[in-house]
């Protein structure tokens, strides 16, 4: 997962309130499940510490949020000023979490928030398009028509979107111009908001049609989705379901991708993975993890030192750096904020890879 999102934490002050858990609205009582659990997760932060300044923050943004369409989890991040993350989870956390720490707790969001990319909805058929940008919490950005009657306003002035080819009926060739306008506006957008995947849904021919005339490289972006339809609209639970099963999908190939690569190089002098505290913490501190891959790390603990990304396993090893100070924190919380501090991406695993110690590190070089 891409860490841009987690980059306002790190200069953030903290402490931190860390919170996960169902946000499902597919029954009746919905709204009242919520503020039940909202009320429990409410008295836990409490008896952790919490004030009521970020207990308050944090029930405004979850009591107040638009609901969730079918099965959803949720999980925030907040402290007494501001709401850090508020994210949608792909699916539900196996277990509520409510944690006030001086570091935030960020695994949940790794394991089933969004890809970490906008992407694109397209609702198409043969009159035109409805197009909505995502941004990587999952959330609308824009939403605009196009037909064949005119262009949006947004698009290029004088874009020209005739294609060459045989005489076609009247019916067929405005279908024709109305789908290349539509892939035109379509790839302006994806362009822009650096959109992937984009999701097309709507009739067959259309949907066929649009793909078709699509460029190359917003095609290999392209999922066509078999749920939804233009008239019905890309809000519908068969919609979301089907969007979160395509970006879990991808979540699962980027975690094969990282073991194949931790077996490939753990172990080996010239490789590019290291797993285990020792190794992945003396990566982070000289800066060359490109992704953390993050295990069960249980109840392990790191030692932080005068900047997050100064972590250890021992005291001998900050003061080798000169730190003056050395903090005991949970190693979940720690190593991703440290490797979001360097720049680095995060990957939670799953029973696929084991690394030992429950962490291992794909590195920049060697």
């Amino acid at each position: 997962m891409h860490a841009e999102r987690f980059h306002p934490l790190i200069s953030a002050e903290g402490p931190f309130a860390s919170v996960y858990f169902e946000d499902s609205h597919d029954t009746e009582d919905a709204a009242k499940q919520l503020e039940l659990r909202w009320r429990g997760l409410r008295e836990q932060l409490r008896g952790d510490g919490a004030p009521d300044a970020v207990l308050d923050t944090l029930e405004e943004a979850v009591l107040t949020a638009s609901p969730a369409v079918g099965r959803s989890g949720r999980g925030l991040v907040a402290d007494a000023t501001r709401v850090y993350l508020d994210e949608h989870l792909l699916r539900p956390p196996a277990a509520t979490v409510a944690r006030y720490s001086d570091l935030p707790y960020l695994v949940p969001i790794v394991e089933h928030g969004a890809t970490g990319s906008p992407y694109l909805v397209v609702a198409v058929d043969h009159e035109g398009a409805d197009l909505s940008v995502y941004d990587t919490q999952g959330r609308a950005l824009l939403s605009e028509t196009v037909s064949g009657a005119d262009e949006p306003a947004q698009a290029a002035a004088g874009a020209d979107t005739r294609r060459s080819g045989d005489p076609q009926p009247p019916e067929e060739e405005a279908a024709r111009r109305t789908l290349s306008t539509v892939a035109d506006r379509l790839t302006v957008l994806a362009d822009k908001h650096h959109a992937e995947p984009i999701f097309v849904i709507g009739e067959v021919q259309s949907r066929t049609q649009l793909l078709a005339t699509l460029p190359e490289r917003s095609r290999a972006a392209a999922v066509a989705l078999e749920s939804g339809s233009r008239a019905v609209g890309a809000g519908t639970v068969d919609v979301h379901r089907a969007i979160d099963q395509e970006l879990a999908r991808r979540r699962l190939a980027v975690i094969d991708d990282a073991a194949d690569r931790v077996r490939a190089g753990s172990g080996r002098a010239s490789g590019l993975a290291v797993e285990g505290l020792e190794a992945v913490t003396a990566a982070l501190r000289a800066g060359q993890v490109d992704a953390l891959v993050i295990g069960d790390l249980e109840n392990r603990t790191v030692l932080v030192g005068d900047t997050p990304t100064w972590v250890a396993t021992n005291a001998d090893q900050l003061s080798e750096m000169g730190s003056t100070v050395e903090v005991t924190r949970r190693a979940d919380e720690a190593l991703p904020f440290a490797a979001i501090a360097t720049g680095a991406t995060l990957i939670r695993t799953d029973e696929r890879l084991t690394p030992a110690d429950g962490c291992a590190a794909l590195l920049r070089y060697t």
